[in-house]
């Protein structure tokens, strides 16, 4: 059975009753899978009032509690994955395999903040004088406001809630209104495990009205956006407004370096198959190919034959490797791409058009003999399409991977320890790949630089934007 819509305020889950509601689509096929309610403004003022209340004791709850809910939560995850990964395949679209992938993975960031919010220390500062005593402590910042996007809704709003939760905050938490379910499954897990009351809540609704009344409100002390560029600038701008503290993880458009010297073969199989994960709709995927003359040959070639075998078709059905695109509006959006790449010259090696039938197919595309200027080359593309363009040296493929404003996530592939150095201290970005896929872990810190944002989450840095130093000193 598909999850049973509904808002999740002061630990209640309040269904539709008479409140404006959406259609929730499988986009494979275009079947309506269920009703998503709209919060209303009272809907908004007792989540808000809720949360607000319940930060007055769970900002001094005892670390191990948290720890305790959080374990709980993570054991759940693994326990439930099978379910909850098929219905996110049914309204997000990526393949089951994906799916479950994604809840089993993020079960460990539960486990990650639930083991690293009992180590959130302060310090002693050495006093000049020795009759005074000098402290640092760090303390939970309030109530929390949270926005997560469509393209991988269990992962980034567990990573947001756990943080927040682990901390010490109370956390409204407004996910993706295309692809429900995940966050349902992470509300109905924190209750199951027994969070009090008003310490999670989630709302949905139009995103601009629900953004901008929780961040005007004076109960919300810091947000946290994961999505566009435009949107995120949007958001930082009504939060600067409000000196509100806010961790943004935006849009990007990744890099990827192969150089002559690499293990090609290998590197075109790995890029072809990670290019294709989740139709290309995330925001770390590999979006600008460059690959050094000598080697570009032998890479177009393998990485052409791996992505025309790669099986295209409903997720929830066996061997599919890739879905449809999450949404209508998407397939246009690559068509757009594509259009403006045959103007400029590009190439189309293989792909390049819808797929007929139902659903939202867009075929794996390959474009090559692109100028710099291009939209593949200057906008994210966010789908399966993968520019590929030649390189002379170091130098000048650095200047192009940077000449963007984004500094999200960067791939390199190289067997020289010389260049890998040196690109990997060249290169703008959160993000530096060298010779495999290893971001996005519990333990490590995920966020990017300029336009792509502010802030990381994960590691031991996740805890950094839910927390306020306070400096005390007494005589």
């Amino acid at each position: 059975m598909y999850e049973t819509l509904a808002l999740y305020i002061d630990g209640e889950f309040v269904s539709g009753e008479g409140r404006k509601t959406q259609d929730v689509v499988n986009p494979a096929t275009g079947d309506v899978l269920g009703q998503l309610p709209h919060a209303t403004q009272k809907d908004l003022d007792r989540a808000l009032a809720a949360a607000e209340r319940a930060f007055q004791s769970w900002k001094v709850s005892s670390p191990m509690d948290r720890a305790a809910v959080l374990r709980k939560v993570g054991q759940l995850s693994r326990d439930q994955a099978k379910d909850i990964g098929r219905n996110m395949t049914l309204d997000q679209g990526k393949p089951l395999a994906e799916a479950v992938g994604e809840v089993v993975s993020c079960s460990e960031h539960a486990d990650w903040h639930a083991e690293e919010c009992r180590r959130i220390y302060g310090r002693v500062i050495t006093p000049r004088n020795p009759d005074v005593r000098q402290i640092v402590v760090r303390e939970p910042i309030g109530v929390c406001a949270a926005f997560t996007p469509w393209n991988f809704p269990y992962n980034q709003a567990i990573r947001k809630v756990a943080a927040a939760i682990g901390a010490g905050c109370t956390v409204i938490l407004k996910g993706p209104e295309d692809s429900p379910s995940a966050v349902m499954a992470i509300a109905r897990m924190f209750h199951e495990a027994g969070l009090p009351k008003g310490v999670l809540n989630v709302v949905w609704g139009d995103p601009p009205v629900i953004s901008d009344y929780l961040i005007r409100s004076p109960i919300v002390r810091k947000i946290s956006f994961t999505g566009s560029v435009p949107v995120g600038k949007q958001l930082a701008a009504l939060a600067g407004q409000h000196m509100k503290r806010a961790t943004m993880e935006l849009g990007g458009h990744s890099p990827v370096l192969v150089f002559d010297d690499a293990d090609i073969d290998r590197a075109a199989k790995m890029l072809a198959k990670f290019k294709l994960r989740n139709a290309g709709q995330v925001c770390v995927s590999p979006t600008r190919f460059y690959v050094q003359e000598k080697a570009y040959e032998e890479f177009l070639a393998k990485f052409t034959e791996v992505t025309k075998g790669v099986k295209v078709g409903n997720g929830l059905e066996d061997g599919i490797e890739m879905g449809p695109l999450a949404h209508q509006r998407r397939v246009p959006a690559m068509s757009k791409f594509v259009e403006d790449a045959k103007k400029r010259g590009g190439k189309i090696v293989t792909g390049g058009e819808p797929i007929a039938g139902p659903g939202y197919f867009f075929a794996p595309t390959i474009v090559t003999d692109l100028p710099e200027d291009s939209m593949l080359m200057t906008e994210e593309p966010f789908g399966p399409i993968a520019p590929i363009v030649r390189f002379k040296d170091t130098e000048e493929v650095l200047k192009r991977a940077n000449s963007l404003p984004f500094g999200l996530s960067s791939y390199v592939f190289t067997n020289s320890l010389q260049t890998a150095t040196k690109v990997s201290n060249g290169l703008e970005a959160g993000m530096v790949n060298i010779n495999h896929f290893g971001s996005a872990l519990a333990e490590t810190p995920f966020g990017g630089i300029k336009d792509s944002g502010i802030g990381s989450e994960g590691g031991t840095e996740t805890f950094d934007g839910y927390l306020v130093t306070k400096f005390i000193t007494h005589i």
